[in-house]
């Protein structure tokens, strides 16, 4: 009579693959899963079953629930929830470093001279896919983008920022090679700002950054220009983006005096 063995004669077929669970490593969770989690938070749970849902699970951030007719949905669980929310902590903390840099750039527009507008919608046009096609449109937000305020429109030098502050968002914005062609075509200038990381140290080097772009650096608080930026020729705006700024509200802080001596005279 064969007797079934002990625990503590298991057969490798069972005692491996138990092993190799409990020395699996962390799973590591990242945006798609936060994407995904958010979704299932806002839903009824249904299960999608495939392996970000997979992970979610063994990670403890969802739950299974059986309903009473034998159906199986998803919950957040409670350690999801709290994970959910120091990942959205996370996003408000980069957008508000982001968004203040981009106010600190407009601002030093306006202080040079300027009239800058943040985050407008423009249309740009891009070089043909292939020689002998039409050229092609698209739409376009730089963070910040001014022009020289002046009477004359060949005088206008626009100029376009783009702001990052963290280096996962520079290096796939420096993949997009239509997006920086369009930044070209609407400025005489354009520029990369580049914020600090947590340590202080600059999310990225100019020599990373395309000749055809100038590079700025927060360095001790400061923004400091470490290559400038290739003056193109831009002779006129076209009228596309002179309707775009008519409609759009500028940055404030122009002399506001400077309109009362202009009542003074005459």
């Amino acid at each position: 009579m064969n007797l079934p063995s002990s625990p503590d004669h298991a057969s490798p077929s069972l005692a491996e693959p138990l092993a190799a669970t409990a020395m699996a490593p962390a799973i590591a969770l990242g945006r798609t899963h936060a994407r995904r989690l958010r979704e299932i938070y806002r839903s009824a749970g249904w299960p999608c079953q495939d392996m970000v849902e997979v992970e979610l699970l063994a990670g403890g951030m969802l739950e299974r629930v059986a309903s009473a007719a034998g159906h199986q949905t998803l919950r957040v669980s409670d350690a999801g929830i709290a994970w959910l929310a120091a990942t959205l902590a996370v996003n408000r903390a980069a957008l508000s470093a982001h968004e203040a840099l981009v106010e600190r750039v407009a601002c030093e527009m306006v202080r040079a001279g300027r009239i800058a507008w943040r985050a407008l919608s423009l249309r740009a046009q891009l070089p043909p896919a292939t020689e002998g096609e039409k050229a092609r449109w698209c739409m376009v937000r730089p963070d910040v983008f001014s022009i020289r305020n002046t009477t004359v429109e060949t005088y206008v030098d626009p100029i376009v920022h783009e702001i990052k502050v963290k280096r996962s968002d520079l290096l796939g914005d420096l993949r997009r090679l239509e997006k920086r062609s369009a930044y070209l075509d609407l400025g005489g200038e354009c520029w990369y700002v580049l914020g600090c990381d947590a340590k202080g140290r600059p999310i990225g080097a100019a020599d990373e950054i395309p000749a055809e772009c100038g590079v700025m650096q927060l360095e001790n608080g400061r923004l400091a220009v470490a290559r400038a930026a290739p003056r193109r020729s831009r002779q006129n705006l076209p009228l596309g983006v002179w309707m775009a700024l008519a409609k759009a509200t500028p940055v404030a802080g122009l002399n506001d005096g400077v309109q009362g001596l202009l009542g003074e005279c005459g």
